[in-house]
Formats: C-alpha cells, sequence, structure tokens
C-alpha cells in the first residue's frame, strides 16, 4: 500500500495544479452550478473525460497526437470559433435582464448541456496538452505496475475540483441572486472565451 500511495498523491497533486485555473470549462461548470442545472451529469463528464484521457496519456496515445500537427491545427481552430461563439453568448446575455434568474427561467436541456461541456472539454487543445501529454509523461515515467494508482488519484483530484466547483457554487446563489452579479458573471465569461479564442488563433497561425 504505501508503494502504491507515492504514485496516487503525486498523479493528484499534479492534476490539482493544472486543473485549478480560470478556464472556459471550469467557467461553464461554476455557472450550472449556480443554475443548479444538470450539476450531476456535466460533473460526472468532465472528470470522465479527463480520467479516460489521461489514461490514455499514460498508454502512450499522447506521444501520437503529438506527431500529428495537422490535427492539433484543426482542434485549435476548432476549440476558437467554439469558445468565440460562447463568449459572443454570454455577452449577449448579459444586455438582456429577463435571462439572469438563479434558477428556472430559461434553462437548457440535459442534452444541451452535455454538448457544450463535451464542447468546452475536447475542442480545448489545453486538455490535450494537460492530460494526454504532460499527466501521460509524467504517468508513464512511473513503474508500470504502478501506473494505474497514478491514474487513478489524478482522476480522484478531477472529480473532485469539478464536484466542488459545480456544486459549491450553490453558496454563492445569494449573492447572484441580484441580476447585476449575474450581468457581471457573463462579462467576466465572455471576456475570458474570446480573449482564450484570440490566443488559440494566435496560437495557429504562429
Amino acid at each position: 500500500m504505501m508503494g502504491a500511495a507515492y504514485p496516487f498523491l503525486s498523479g493528484f497533486a499534479l492534476m490539482a495544479a493544472l486543473i485549478v485555473a480560470i478556464g472556459a470549462q471550469n467557467l461553464f461548470v461554476l455557472r450550472q452550478g449556480l443554475r443548479r442545472e444538470h450539476v450531476g451529469p456535466v460533473v460526472l463528464f468532465c472528470a470522465g473525460a479527463d480520467a479516460t484521457l489521461i489514461a490514455l496519456g499514460v498508454a502512450g496515445v499522447g506521444a501520437v497526437l503529438g506527431a500529428l500537427p495537422g490535427l492539433t491545427m484543426v482542434l485549435t481552430l476548432g476549440g476558437a470559433v467554439f469558445l468565440a461563439w460562447y463568449g459572443i453568448q454570454a455577452l449577449r446575455r448579459m444586455a438582456v435582464p429577463s435571462t439572469v434568474e438563479v434558477a428556472g427561467g430559461q434553462g437548457i436541456s440535459l442534452g444541451r448541456a452535455l454538448a457544450a461541456t463535451a464542447g468546452f472539454t475536447f475542442l480545448n487543445p489545453h486538455v490535450y496538452l494537460d492530460t494526454l501529454l504532460l499527466m501521460g509523461a509524467a504517468g508513464s515515467a512511473q513503474p508500470l505496475a504502478l501506473r494505474p494508482y497514478f491514474v487513478a488519484g489524478a482522476a480522484s483530484a478531477s472529480f473532485a475540483w469539478f464536484a466542488a466547483l459545480g456544486y459549491g457554487a450553490r453558496l454563492l446563489i445569494p449573492l447572484f441572486a441580484r441580476p447585476a452579479a449575474w450581468r457581471v458573471l457573463d462579462a467576466v465569461v465572455g471576456a475570458t472565451m474570446l480573449t482564450l479564442a484570440a490566443s488559440l488563433v494566435v496560437r495557429a497561425l504562429a
């Protein structure tokens, strides 16, 4: 057990350091948590996707992706378009008072919520850098028999973060009972998405 603890904690700590950052996916999970819409499925999708990608990275898929610059270009440009579209939608919501209620109102279906989650997850080139390449390389450095513990630790960190973000968001609901708070959040979301989209375009053209 002591031999398994080190790779587990290593995977947990490295994934925690990578995942705790303001990004498109985290902002979407936060917004779903504030609206109390499909939080469980969104959290499970995000954590499950991370676990799958990390396992693939440790198995060596990251090296294959790194050898396909054309695929990376397609993902980068696709992610830029998706983020720009969502950023514009957030800025439009900011200008419409009827869409800023905390719960109920003009919610989205489970299918649309999961489709958006998939977009934020798989159309973001950074997720492949973090999971397939970085986590994959770190996990591959572990002895073969201990690699599953590394993956389990990383997956645990991902689930803990998204669960805390999605379900912990309800602690902020009294603040977001005011339309002005939603306007600020949507302004931050819109600006963040458009900035990320622009950075992806610059990277693709560099």
